[in-house]
């Protein structure tokens, strides 16, 4: 697709075009960032991408495609004649600009979770929704669409496979929460105390209210915003959205001591005895990747991949049982879900249309 110029479309009519207007709030977050880069890669439909966000970081340059833009501030003006609005930054922004671009016929992608309680809002995964065949119907004006925490899809997309192959009688994960799913505040906290404890500094906490550098917590500190019981509540709460038939999972979160991408220790015990090699054919195909005996997937192999990595090992005590060690960039995944949420959408929407 060729690059057309946003200063030439800037003031034109689109109607009768197959091009659209995006709105990214957020813009400098690493969610933003993450979504503009796909919205590129992906060459989706967008003849005008307005990057926002708070004042903290006005008229810095970004890239989108072949064009540099400078971020803008959140202005009710700016969600004039915009088709999709993709919400990155933190919860409390959302809440406080997102009913003005409803208002304004922007159609809502949410990836920070703070709409989940609105009215009409709908939690969305299209890989979930291609592996179940259970496609969202079109709609003229739809609630806010709630982008699908990357661990709920994944741990959903293994059952529904492994499913297929035998029942699942029991299913039990455990997965290590990286820092950059709390931004980069988060990636800057960990960062900062790692240098102090190696130079014997005081240790900031900020955001998780406690030492996560070189340490695994199963809870936060008491006067950190963030809870780790509230984001297991939030995946299990998606998996039973995406994947209504598929048995619930016995969960543990913990914050583990790295700075980005998920990684999983997920226990399967089936009705019966399965070859692993059967479970590496179920689950293999569009976004998982099985890797080799000499392979072992880790967050620092998914940076940057949009698949899902995972190796399978048949339990030595269990002849039912089966451990898959997982791995996924859980940045990338995310924003590949928002942004593929809006393409699903394009058919509802007027083709071009300023509205």
């Amino acid at each position: 697709m060729t690059p057309i110029s946003k200063s030439a479309i800037s003031h034109a009519d689109l109607r009768g075009t197959n091009l659209f207007r995006v709105a990214i709030v957020g813009a400098a977050s690493l969610m933003g960032k993450e979504i503009a880069e796909i919205v590129r890669d992906r060459n989706f439909p967008a003849a005008d991408i307005r990057l926002l966000d708070d004042d903290e970081s006005l008229g810095r340059l970004e890239a989108v495609g072949d064009e540099m833009t400078f971020i803008q501030s959140i202005r009710p003006e700016q969600f004039e004649n915009v088709d999709f609005t993709f919400f990155a930054a933190d919860p409390r922004a959302t809440r406080a600009k997102w009913e003005v671009a409803r208002d304004l016929g922007n159609t809502i992608i949410d990836s920070t979770g703070a709409l989940e309680d609105e009215a009409g809002a709908t939690v969305r995964s299209p890989w979930i929704e291609r592996q179940t065949g259970q496609l969202v119907p079109p709609q003229l004006q739809p609630g806010p669409v709630i982008v699908a925490h990357p661990a709920a899809t994944v741990l959903a997309l293994i059952a529904l496979r492994m499913g297929k192959i035998a029942s699942i009688e029991r299913q039990i994960a455990t997965v290590f929460e990286p820092a950059s799913q709390y931004g980069q505040k988060g990636m800057d906290e960990l960062h900062e105390q790692t240098v102090n404890l190696l130079s014997f500094q005081e240790l900031p906490k900020k955001v998780f209210d406690a030492q996560v550098a070189f340490n695994m917590l199963a809870r936060y500190g008491k006067d950190s915003h963030h809870s780790l019981g509230a984001a297991t509540s939030r995946i299990l709460n998606h998996y039973s959205l995406l994947a209504p038939g598929a048995p619930m999972p016995s969960l543990q979160l913990v914050q583990a001591p790295v700075f980005h991408g998920y990684t999983f220790s997920v226990y399967m015990e089936m009705e019966k005895a399965v070859p692993v090699e059967e479970f590496s054919q179920a689950l293999a195909g569009e976004h998982v990747e099985i890797t080799g005996a000499d392979e072992t997937p880790s967050n620092v192999s998914a940076a940057g991949q949009e698949n899902i990595l995972i190796a399978l090992t048949g339990d030595a005590q269990r002849k039912n049982g089966v451990w898959l060690w997982v791995a996924i960039d859980n940045l990338r995944i995310a924003a590949l879900t928002a942004v593929e949420c809006a393409e699903s959408l394009t058919a509802s929407r007027p083709r071009g249309q300023i509205q």
